[in-house]
């Protein structure tokens, strides 16, 4: 029976390898380090951490993530150690959250490698804390315990880990903070808490909030993610904070933004002043009933929501999901099996009597087969979800509209402007080796919350196919095209704006199809006069939103103020720029979303190293993506490496042509 601990309460523990699974509905960072017998950590190699992840006996996630599994091996810590405390911080410098008060209470859970649970812990009463020792696994007379802590930081990972006696805590928590500053830069943003109207604005939806923002503080209590299949969407408080929506974009007032129910607990609350506490209508039963004993046939829009695009955007993300936590348990399930044989493989060599003869070869066997049978149970139960995982994607993927599709589905074909700005787009699809089969289209919601880096290097391909530095940047441009034509394609008329700047001509033939049909704002820039131009003027139009914006004077803009949404793609960065023209990108990728301006990077992230520290913090700030096959991105629930594969157009089809010269004709209409 599970012991269901309160802060001070311990545990008794009758097993040395255990996983400590954490769920907080919003990425943290988990940190595991050995303390003594007065608690006090004697240096850096004492502490596993997203930076160093194994340490003796111990083992922990690579980034951070709503869900970690960390594993302990009490038998394999050093014989000085006898604690070892969980540790949680929120991660810094980010968008997301910057206290525990205002997320929901991480829930803590002691299993054993079969995954009984020994004894679960819930954190409340934290509120300006953003570090917190969890619980501790203690050593008392040759016998370990479990005991709940709860004991919070504001000063974050540094005043915690001094607290701990640790020397140089300050560097180490800078390390921590840099090593999870990376993970966050490849992973996939979860998406944000989504509208409840199926009529969509420029204005993006707002966060759950939390008692300093003049909400209702989430209820307390172990609230596991749940799959949007049931009403819930997998986003947390967590996410990025909401843009000002910018001048020329007025709020919805049939819109209405909803906290994400993982984190507050309970159904989504979709009241409306005009629908009091209404719910989003069911999906459609069109799919007839299961036979007894057979799986539900999947339907396309078989989600929550108030339009058939929110539907599906509901259900892409719920598949998302399903197979991040179904591989992860496949994953954790043969893990387990290899630790229970070497285990039992280790009891025979430990014992002489049993190490040759026919005894030995038995009990070696026996280990083997138990394996066996462990990991076929566990391929069995995986085989079966993505079975219906797959059966799903078969008949979700020709029912998406365009923003949603690949660029080879029917519907590009029949592709009109359209009225509205649609809840997200499509950048490429996602899939994992266990499996291959099953493409999760990856959807990003609009507008854009953070720029793109189209990573033009050689080591993006995974398979190494692509070692031609020419033909490698000449696919990131036909990448960033792609992007930015189906950018261009899901805005109404007149209100997506593209500039490039191309400094050496060198993207001139794959730009053709922009160039040509006339939907760019202006010819490529040129040289360095056409770098610093293109970006003081962006600049200069940032600067005078957000003055405006922040004045209460959003109506006094000049007349004649262009306020549809702007993307600046840059392509071969860094030739042409110089420090200044770095730090004005830099600013762009920062301030530039809130007010309507995002960028596209196109360049060779070794080849722009030269800037160090400088480059950076603009390389954070930007999702990375490939113009190739690479495993390179990460889930925020578990931190599965995914392999991403970008959406491009069919090789001889002229679709995005004829798409960019209707959304040209549609813009001179418009003007």
């Amino acid at each position: 029976m599970t012991a269901e601990l309160v802060r001070g309460q311990n545990h008794p523990l009758s097993q040395a390898r255990l996983e400590i699974r954490i769920s907080a509905g919003t990425p943290i960072v988990a940190v595991a380090a050995l303390g003594d017998e007065n608690g006090r950590i004697h240096g850096v190699e004492w502490v596993a951490h997203p930076g160093a992840p194994t340490q003796p006996g111990l083992e922990v996630s690579r980034q951070a993530a709503a869900d970690h599994r960390l594993a302990v091996d009490l038998d394999a810590v050093p014989e000085a150690v006898h604690r070892v405390s969980v540790l949680l911080a929120l991660p810094v410098g980010g968008t997301g959250p910057v206290r525990f008060g205002a997320v929901a209470a991480p829930f803590v859970a002691v299993t054993g490698l079969g995954g009984g649970e020994v004894a679960s812990y819930t954190i409340t009463g934290l509120e300006a804390e953003s570090a917190v020792v969890a619980l501790e696994l203690y050593r008392r007379q040759d016998a370990w315990k479990v005991r709940a802590v709860g004991q919070g930081y504001a000063g974050g990972l540094a005043e915690l880990l001094t607290d701990q006696g640790l020397p140089h805590a300050h560097q180490l928590a800078g390390t921590i903070n840099d090593a999870v500053a990376r993970g966050l830069a490849r992973s996939v943003q979860a998406p944000p808490p989504r509208m409840a109207d199926g009529d969509r604005s420029r204005q993006t939806a707002a966060p759950a909030h939390g008692p300093d923002q003049g909400g209702t503080a989430p209820q307390p209590g172990p609230v596991p993610p749940v799959s949007p299949y049931g009403g819930q969407t997998p986003g947390g408080p967590g996410q990025p904070a909401p843009q000002q929506p910018y001048p020329g974009a007025a709020p919805d007032a049939n819109a209405v933004t909803q906290p994400s129910a993982p984190t507050a607990g309970g159904s989504i609350d979709y009241s409306h002043p005009r629908r009091q506490n209404a719910a989003p209508p069911p999906p459609p039963p069109t799919a007839p009933p299961a036979a007894p004993g057979q799986p539900a046939q999947p339907v396309a829009g078989d989600a929550t929501g108030w339009s058939m695009e929110e539907r599906l955007y509901n259900q892409v993300w719920g598949m998302f999901e399903d197979l991040a936590r179904t591989t992860a348990a496949y994953r954790s399930a043969v893990d387990f099996a290899e630790s229970r044989m070497d285990k039992e493989l280790e009891q025979v060599l430990s014992d002489p009597r049993s190490r040759i003869g026919g005894q030995g070869d038995a009990a070696r066997e026996a280990a083997r087969a138990r394996r066996t049978q462990l990991v076929a149970q566990a391929r069995e139960a995986l085989d079966r979800d993505l079975t219906q995982l797959a059966a799903e994607a078969d008949v979700v993927e020709p029912a998406l509209p365009p923003a949603y599709a690949r660029w080879d589905n029917p519907a590009w074909h029949a592709y009109r402007v359209p009225m509205e700005i649609p809840m997200a787009l499509r950048l490429g699809d996602l899939h994992l080796p266990e499996a291959d089969r099953i493409r999760i289209p990856m959807l990003v919601r609009l507008p854009l919350e953070r720029g793109l880096w189209i990573d033009s290097g050689a080591a993006g391909s995974s398979d190494g196919s692509f070692t031609d530095s020419h033909a490698m940047s000449r696919l990131a441009v036909e990448t960033a095209v792609a992007h930015a034509a189906r950018l261009l394609a899901v805005y109404p008329a007149g209100e997506f704006t593209v500039h490039v700047i191309d400094p050496a001509g060198s993207g001139a033939q794959p730009l053709a199809p922009l160039v040509q049909t006339g939907v760019l704002a202006a010819p490529p820039a040129l040289g360095a006069a056409g770098v610093a131009d293109v970006l003081g003027r962006l600049t200069q139009r940032v600067d005078l939103v957000q003055m405006a914006v922040r004045g209460g004077a959003a109506d006094s803009l000049p007349p004649g103020f262009d306020t549809s949404q702007q993307l600046l793609i840059v392509n071969d960065f860094p030739h042409g720029f110089d420090d200044r023209a770095v730090n004005q990108l830099r600013y762009l990728a920062d301030e530039g979303p809130a007010f309507g301006v995002h960028l596209m990077m196109v360049a060779d992230r070794e080849e722009s190293s030269g800037y160090g520290p400088l480059l950076d913090p603009l390389w954070r700030s930007l999702l990375r993506l490939t113009p190739v096959a690479d495993d390179h991105l990460a889930d925020p629930w578990v931190g599965h490496a995914w392999t991403y594969e970008p959406s491009l157009v069919p090789p001889g089809s002229q679709v995005l042509q004829q798409v960019l010269a209707r959304v040209a004709a549609a813009r001179t209409k418009f003007m």
